[in-house]
């Protein structure tokens, strides 16, 4: 075990760096003021967006919708909805939400939530999560799942709570990657009210070693799924993701939100894509290749241990400061990696690292190599 993983000292590091520092990834304005140059020169690795993309399909698709946007779209993206549920497989549109990502649709989920006794949050998690919760005045019950780089079970995980508490949990969880078994998380249905499942890096895996609970909605109407589609197909500009639910929920949902939270080219490009079988094979076989050797050579550096995560990212143990490491790799290479500040858990001895190309993987192990103390 080690004693300095979960030290929150933050070393020797420019005060403006500090002040500015973003709590999301994919900051490049932010990385190319530390850098001192244009944000196009940032090679990122701070968001976990497919490199591979966008497709071609989706493109093609806002080229020829693009006369669309004097118009506004259809206000029950009814296209968008038949699109997704054969997808999944599943027998009804209605038991479909599009929204502005996932974030948006997070939101309404933070809003449910709110109304329970308490709503129960594996830490470290995802800072929106408890965005969208305190928006609403939500009661969160924090209970760790990572412990000196291991993940605890969920067996126990609301065993004290209230009848009618929520959950929310991700899998694969970000940051650690770590995919929960569908079998683990099966239970949590009978055990809690609401339980909000966000699903948005499922798809990176092959469709046979996938988790995911969508199969379950109908039988447990407390269960909602989230889903993006916005990371596998790299189209995190046009905001698109989906939440998975019991009509009779998200059409409470649409009550609360804004009409027309789906722009049409992001409507276009989503039914676009979802037929591209070519690039799902193409990502799935480089990320099948990508990642073990990503993690391979990350832990033959010294002084970094990264963990072995199921997603499109890894995060990685630092025995040195992290902002003082990123602001060098920033400077010096103009590489932008995840901090993992926001994770108040993990403190400033961890960063994360999304699977990119061979080529930009590369000159990330390379950078590593010549900033590590």
């Amino acid at each position: 075990m080690r004693s300095d993983r979960f030290n929150p000292s933050i070393g020797a590091i420019a005060p403006k760096m500090l002040m500015s520092r973003p709590k999301h990834g994919g900051n490049l304005t932010w990385a190319a003021s530390v850098a001192n140059c244009p944000p196009s020169e940032i090679l990122d690795f701070s968001a976990s967006i497919n490199p591979l993309g966008p497709p071609r399909s989706a493109l093609a698709a806002i080229e020829a919708h693009i006369g669309q946007i004097a118009a506004y779209p259809q206000p029950d993206y009814r296209e968008l909805r038949e699109a997704l549920a054969r997808f999944h497989g599943l027998p009804d549109p209605d038991w479909i939400l599009p929204g502005n990502g996932a974030a948006e649709l997070l939101t309404w989920a933070g809003r449910d939530l709110a109304e329970t006794a308490a709503t129960y949050l594996l830490t470290p998690a995802f800072g929106d999560y408890r965005r969208s919760l305190r928006a609403f005045d939500a009661r969160i019950v924090d209970r760790p799942i990572w412990q000196d780089g291991d993940i605890r079970p969920l067996s126990d995980l609301g065993a004290d709570a209230p009848k009618s508490a929520g959950l929310l949990i991700n899998t694969p969880h970000n940051p650690t990657g770590h995919l929960f078994s569908r079998d683990s998380l099966l239970p949590l249905l009978e055990r809690f009210a609401p339980v909000v499942v966000d699903e948005a890096f499922m798809d990176f895996l092959p469709p046979a070693e996938q988790q995911s609970l969508i199969g379950e909605v109908a039988d447990f109407p407390n269960l909602v799924i989230l889903r993006s589609l916005t990371k596998f197909y790299s189209l995190p500009g046009l905001r698109l993701g989906y939440a998975i639910a019991h009509p009779e929920r998200l059409h409470r949902w649409q009550g609360w939100r804004d009409p027309w939270s789906v722009n049409a080219l992001a409507a276009a490009a989503g039914i676009a894509v979802l037929g591209d079988r070519d690039f799902e094979a193409r990502t799935r076989t480089w990320l099948e290749t990508a990642r073990p050797q990503l993690y391979r050579e990350l832990k033959e550096l010294p002084g970094l241990d990264p963990y072995p995560g199921a997603a499109n990212f890894l995060l990685v143990y630092s025995q040195w400061p992290v902002p003082e490491l990123q602001a060098r790799v920033l400077r010096e290479h103009r590489i932008l990696i995840r901090d993992c500040l926001s994770f108040p858990e993990l403190g400033d001895r961890y960063f994360r690292v999304a699977v990119r190309t061979e080529a930009e993987n590369r000159r990330l192990l390379d950078a590593l190599a010549r900033c590590c103390p």
